[in-house]
């Protein structure tokens, strides 16, 4: 097994991940240094922290199907996790956690005010990076930008009367999570020079392993012990956001779900109560319903492939699909 949980890979690709790795993380902290302490301070909280670094690192395979040694894949790479690093700031503020990456979130620590302005910095890092990624990189990531917006005011504002609720709650993964991870592959091929239908068809397969991953984040927001995830079990129960598990019991039709359908209908204050839904959750068939969409999704993102002439990059992407799978076991 490599280094990055993706096995099969040769020395040499790993080796040259490793490196492109490397390089992303000296310049995610570099460009994150501001004249003004506290900023400086706010910005490393969440790069500090760790985290998977999932948009560099499709980026960096993604720029195998070109030149991966070409000048802007490793800011490209930077400006993929600047740009996730705040919407998460933006995302703590808007869900009022406490808890992020295994440590206290950054509106816990300094406030909402100081989390909003850290997360303002960061996409003015990454926006400083972008200016010399060309004016396609700009379009996109304009593009991808304007689906984060549209996707979190869909998620606040909440469906429509006689709106499809999973169909709502699927464009509102696609916006927040699938485009920006389909922008992280897109700048791959961007910078390493890649024809069109490649940088399309590793479009596509961001998004829809992007939605891959969301659905396996509220599986493991269910079923997963304290700080497996790096965030509270049923954080999402005590905000009240619908999830592909919590929306499958609400639009149940089963007489047995009403007492638990209206529990879900609205954030849980009550801890005790908390505790009691997620073990009814932790065995309810709404779990297994949401890991065969997720299978859907990975093996949508599989079939997407396809079009790929075979290499060892392409082995590396469909590996990424079982990972997706496998962390919602």
């Amino acid at each position: 097994m490599s280094s990055f949980g993706i096995p099969g890979l040769s020395l040499e690709l790993e080796r040259r991940l490793e490196a492109g790795m490397s390089s992303v993380e000296e310049l995610l902290a570099s460009s994150i240094q501001s004249n003004y302490e506290l900023l400086t301070h706010t910005s490393h909280h969440l790069v500090d922290a760790g985290g998977k670094r999932l948009r560099p690192l499709l980026t960096l395979l993604s720029a195998e199907f070109g030149n991966p040694n070409a000048p802007g894949v490793v800011a490209s790479a930077v400006v993929s996790e600047l740009t996730h690093l705040a919407t998460l700031y933006h995302d703590d503020v808007m869900d009022e956690a406490s808890l992020r990456r295994g440590v206290e979130s950054a509106n816990k620590r300094w406030g909402n005010t100081v989390a909003i302005l850290a997360g303002d910095f960061l996409f003015a890092k990454s926006s400083a990076l972008l200016a010399d990624l060309g004016p396609e990189a700009v379009r996109l990531q304009a593009h991808t930008f304007e689906r984060l917006v549209v996707g979190q005011i869909m998620e606040t504002i909440g469906p429509s009367e006689g709106d499809d609720l999973h169909a709502h709650y699927l464009k509102v993964v696609a916006d927040k999570t699938g485009s920006l991870l389909s922008a992280s592959a897109q700048y791959g091929a961007l910078a390493s020079g890649a024809g069109d239908s490649v940088r399309k068809v590793l479009g596509e397969f961001g998004e829809r392993i992007g939605v891959a991953f969301q659905i396996a984040d509220d599986v493991l927001d269910i079923t997963s012990e304290s700080g497996v995830s790096g965030k509270t079990p049923g954080t999402d129960l005590r905000e009240g956001v619908p999830t592909l598990v919590t929306l499958h019991v609400i639009t149940s039709k089963d007489p047995a779900d009403s007492e638990l359908r209206q529990l879900l209908l609205s954030p849980i204050t009550s801890e005790p109560i908390v505790s009691q839904v997620l073990s009814k959750l932790r065995t309810h068939r709404a779990i297994e319903s949401a890991r065969i969409q997720l299978h859907e999704y990975s093996d949508g993102a599989r079939q997407v492939l396809a079009e790929l002439d075979d290499c060892e990059a392409k082995e590396a992407l469909m590996a990424l699909c079982d990972i997706v799978i496998d962390r919602s076991a």
